[in-house]
């Protein structure tokens, strides 16, 4: 079914995503900036010109920079599906400027970058998947399918994807993200999701006259961090673990915030994690003869269960992917999706792999290969 053209299309649709700059910033978005960058503007603007282009139907992008399109039907059925993928690369490493490398390696067209930015695989192959797919279906009118809303979000990478979700748009019962990683990933599960925010208050005075009167808020908040169980970070989990995530310190001797990540797929040990986490900040105050304020935002929850209240929706995407001759992996996302927030507002949303790998970093890449295969799957799912 992937052709040398499509696969041609498809690497070159996806060259030109990743070259085009949309970096989305946490702060920002956690201030409520939606979105959070004007360069994810960009992005939108070059997806709504081939949505228009392709001749889909109420193609928009929103004032929060939500890009939309629809093709009807050609199978006589009234059935419609979302395919969605978000726009936005994450803040961590920088995405301007990227400058893909591509290699042949094995029988197969690996896409890396000079090693100087990531390369946007994470989700700009899923973007190029779904727009290839479109465009198989706008080519082919004779090829039967249902009914396919196209929707491309902004920040997903900072959690905050489904915000300002146009819901009203959208008229699909179910929805499938493309936004996975390595081939034959078939993810239903995620992560529950918590930020934790503790800010530490001390009491300031002369570096010389300090003695029984300096209460350091900076030391403080590096006695906290170094509280945490070694064993439950990032860095030394896997799997089906959860973690204590540091994502930032700052301040100085009279105030301090330290902001964590809580990750855990069962939710009576993430309450057992908000309440660790509250009470180190106490006795770490304490020990100090400071203060400790801690407060918790939930992100996303784990889509387990109202996944499995809708077992046709995964069917359905089992069976595309070996009708592509992929046997999928079903393994739990150590993250989240915009799927997840998407399932909790009652659309169910599975994740399929994209063919990225390294996700995140300047070590980033994706097997032209794998994403191929992830578009015949869209291609067989929608037909």
């Amino acid at each position: 079914m992937m052709n040398v053209e499509l696969k041609e299309k498809l690497l070159n649709r996806f060259i030109k995503y990743v070259k085009t700059y949309s970096q989305s910033d946490s702060v920002k978005a956690d201030e409520g900036v939606m979105p959070s960058t004007p360069q994810q503007f960009e992005m939108a603007r070059v997806l709504c010109e081939e949505l228009k282009n392709l001749g889909l139907q109420d193609v928009q992008t929103t004032e929060c920079c939500y890009t939309y399109g629809y093709l009807p039907a050609n199978d006589g059925s009234e059935k419609i599906i979302c395919l969605l993928a978000h726009i936005d690369t994450v803040d961590e490493v920088s995405g301007l400027n990227v400058n893909p490398q591509l290699s042949e390696e094995d029988g197969d067209v690996v896409i890396r970058t000079d090693g100087n930015t990531l390369l946007g695989a994470d989700d700009k192959a899923g973007v190029a998947e779904i727009m290839t797919t479109l465009e198989y279906y706008v080519n082919h009118p004779e090829a039967k399918h249902c009914g396919i809303e196209a929707l491309f979000s902004p920040d997903e990478e900072t959690g905050h994807g489904m915000d300002k979700v146009p819901i009203e748009l959208l008229k699909s019962k179910c929805a499938y993200t493309v936004d996975g990683g390595s081939l034959g990933e078939l993810e239903v599960e995620c992560f529950n999701a918590w930020k934790s925010e503790i800010e530490f208050t001390g009491v300031a005075c002369h570096t010389g006259t300090a003695r029984g009167v300096m209460v350091n808020a900076a030391s403080m908040a590096a006695s906290f961090l170094n509280s945490l169980p070694h064993g439950e970070r990032p860095e030394t989990t896997d799997g089906y673990q959860g973690f204590y995530a540091p994502m930032s310190i700052e301040g100085s001797i009279e105030k301090a915030k330290v902001v964590l990540f809580l990750r855990d797929f069962d939710l009576k040990e993430m309450e057992n994690r908000r309440e660790i986490v509250e009470m180190l900040a106490r006795s770490t105050a304490a020990s100090f003869g400071g203060m400790a304020k801690v407060t918790h935002t939930q992100q996303y929850l784990n889509m387990k269960e109202k996944m499995n209240e809708a077992p046709e929706v995964v069917a359905n995407l089992v069976a595309a992917y070996k009708a592509a001759g992929v046997e999928p992996k079903f393994v739990p996302i150590r993250g989240g999706t915009d799927g997840s927030r998407l399932t909790e507002m009652g659309i169910p949303t599975p994740n399929i792999f994209t063919g990225g790998h390294n996700f995140h970093s300047r070590d980033e890449w994706a097997s032209l290969n794998e994403m191929c295969k992830a578009a015949e799957i869209l291609i067989n799912l929608v037909s």
